[in-house]
């Protein structure tokens, strides 16, 4: 039986195979991630240089010495490469349990083709079990706080976290996300929010699911 780590590596390698010759590639947060920054090093003379959604996968990649570009400077990417945190058959997602939520959502949002790598257990039916991620503006926490209640959610300040722009995040527990593209933008229009961890509007465009019978391979 393999490990959650060895299925996450096996999806970080199938990765590999969408990565253009040449290409700057766009690269997310979190463990699943950090496996494929791994699998990327190996391959780092092929590529351009990559554009990274966290402080922290910047520093992994240029540890690996791949050149660190931001966005701004990389324009449109071919490729985005990131986990998520739950994601359902229609590959919409729930994104943010590293906290990164926000520059994931830009970076894939600047991205031709999204590569989400999971293993079995992130797969779900419907979202809303993982608690969802809202990164707020501080002064905005009990505003927001109080609409995510009126929506019957439970809303839990993450406690000594502050986002790499800044910004405090409410991780909401006990909403049934029935229609995610709906509730990504409502949820976006309430004052204060800069965004949530509901990647539904741009769900991914391949899943690369790490299972006990090998990597399969899903599209909506």
């Amino acid at each position: 039986m393999m490990t959650q780590d060895e299925l996450k590596r096996a999806v970080a390698q199938a990765a590999i195979a969408y990565i253009p010759v040449g290409s700057m590639v766009g690269v997310g947060t979190g463990s699943t991630a950090n496996f494929f920054i791994d699998e990327l090093a190996k391959i780092k003379n092929k590529i351009q240089g990559a554009v990274a959604s966290s402080e922290v996968s910047a520093k992994r990649l240029q540890e690996h010495g791949i050149e660190v570009m931001s966005l701004n400077e990389a324009g449109n990417l071919p490729v985005y490469v990131d986990g998520a945190d739950e994601i359902t058959r229609h590959l919409h997602m729930i994104k943010g349990g590293g906290g990164a939520l926000t520059r994931e959502k830009i970076v894939a949002a600047a991205s031709a083709k999204f590569i989400c790598l999971c293993d079995a257990s992130k797969l779900v039916d419907v979202l809303g079990t993982f608690p969802l991620p809202i990164e707020v503006l501080p002064m905005a926490r009990s505003y927001v706080a109080r609409q995510m209640v009126a929506l019957g959610g439970q809303p839990k300040l993450r406690e000594g976290f502050i986002t790499d722009n800044g910004n405090i995040i409410l991780d909401v527990l006990g909403l049934q996300i029935l229609n995610p593209v709906e509730l990504e933008t409502k949820l976006n229009n309430i004052a204060g929010v800069v965004t949530n961890g509901l990647f539904a509007q741009r769900g991914a465009d391949v899943l690369l699911l790490g299972t006990k019978d090998g990597v399969k391979i899903l599209t909506p």
